[in-house]
């Protein structure tokens, strides 16, 4: 078995971040519950930025927990992270709104208990924003550092949070971010499927966010197309994180009723790990080893799954998508046939196919072709399509 070195930082990150204490500071709730409006600030409190134990930044950043919206449309609650650089610059700055591949389910594993303490795995990506005087929010996902089960792989929850963050963000006043704030929405993998699902949802959810264009990687944009190419190989547990996500999203799934003992005792503890363990724990298995029949052929496992299916609307922004061809967890089909669909229905879309290295690597050999041409965009320059 091949264990990345990727999942060996995860391992040492996790391991880390459990042995710091939390720190506790004073949260000042700042949302009236008659009155809450997806993105408005329930809570803040004051937190840190480090892409490394101690590394310094000069940055400020905030714990915050803010209003957002279930896939189903109810309100939910979700814990983020804005950071703003101190820089001395007065005058509006670009934000962007990001979210992190995949952590894990476990509270622990959320980014804003691992940004104060440089445990965060990229967190190394995000100051590369910061660098360059732009502001970040992460959000943590829905249930991942707030109560209830992680929703994992729920494209339009995640979609929500992100938006949401956007929106709470320049709610914050510390933050010294104004409403019209240009936006840029990030994020690949895990983080690929909730800024492609922002993208899709903002023109409806948040239009009055100005974003400029969202830079996407990696992106599952078909889950039983990802759940069918990782059945058994070195990325199977990521299956039975997903199938942990959408039970936790739509309990009439009734997952539990589909898991044999193996499977329950394996599905159970990858709720409260990261995802170093749980997808060494979960790898070579195959979904009838773990299951009394297979719940992604039922129908109502296959609706749901598929209403996380990317590719039927067209992002009101600018697209910047990248996926690597030699992708051993995302197939590169499933990422090019997003790129058909999106084209199809009008996309402004540059697609950029990464010929060398595979999944974990894509999202640091671009990251400097993303932050140029998020930049770009920013600075009002022309997009450069090949639909």
């Amino acid at each position: 078995m091949r264990i990345r070195s990727s999942a060996l930082t995860a391992v040492a990150a996790l391991a880390l971040s459990a042995a710091i204490p939390t720190t506790a500071t004073a949260a000042t709730a700042q949302t009236d519950e008659a009155t809450a409006r997806p993105g408005d600030i329930v809570s803040s409190a004051p937190s840190a930025f480090h892409p490394l134990p101690g590394q310094p930044t000069n940055t400020k950043a905030w714990k915050i927990h803010y209003n957002s919206t279930t896939a189903d449309g109810a309100p939910n609650v979700v814990s983020g992270t804005v950071i703003v650089p101190q820089d001395g610059r007065t005058g509006p700055r670009p934000l962007i709104t990001y979210a992190v591949g995949t952590v894990g389910m476990g509270d622990s594993c959320a980014p804003s208990n691992n940004l104060p303490y440089g445990t965060a795995m990229e967190a190394n990506l995000i100051q590369q924003y910061t660098l360059r005087g732009w502001a970040v929010v992460v959000t943590d996902y829905e249930g991942l550092g707030t109560p209830g089960v992680h929703t994992y792989t729920v494209g339009p929850s995640a979609g929500h949070a992100m938006l949401d963050a956007a929106r709470a963000a320049t709610r914050l006043p510390e933050a010294g971010l104004p409403a019209d704030t240009p936006v840029g929405i990030v994020g690949y993998s895990q983080g690929g499927q909730a800024s492609s699902w922002a993208a899709e949802l903002q023109g409806s959810y948040a239009p009055e966010l100005k974003v400029k264009g969202t830079a996407t990687g990696g992106v599952p944009a078909d889950l039983l197309k990802v759940a069918d190419f990782n059945n058994g190989s070195y990325g199977s547990g990521l299956i039975f994180m997903a199938a942990a996500g959408q039970d936790a999203a739509f309990p009439e799934l009734k997952l539990d009723s589909y898991l044999n003992p193996a499977g329950k005792l394996l599905v159970g503890a990858m709720k409260d790990h990261c995802v170093a363990i749980d997808a060494i724990a979960g790898s070579f298995k195959r979904i009838s080893d773990l299951t009394t029949r297979n719940p992604l052929a039922q129908p109502d496992w296959q609706a749901r799954l598929n209403q996380s299916k990317l590719g039927r609307t067209a992002p009101a922004a600018p697209v910047f998508q990248y996926h690597a061809l030699a992708d051993e967890l995302i197939p590169y089909s499933v990422g090019s046939r997003l790129r058909s669909d999106w084209c199809a229905r009008g996309a402004n879309l540059e697609f950029d196919t990464i010929w060398i290295g595979e999944h974990v690597s894509g999202v640091i050999t671009q990251s400097p072709a993303v932050s140029n041409w998020l930049a770009d965009r920013f600075a009002g320059r022309a997009t450069h399509p090949n639909c």
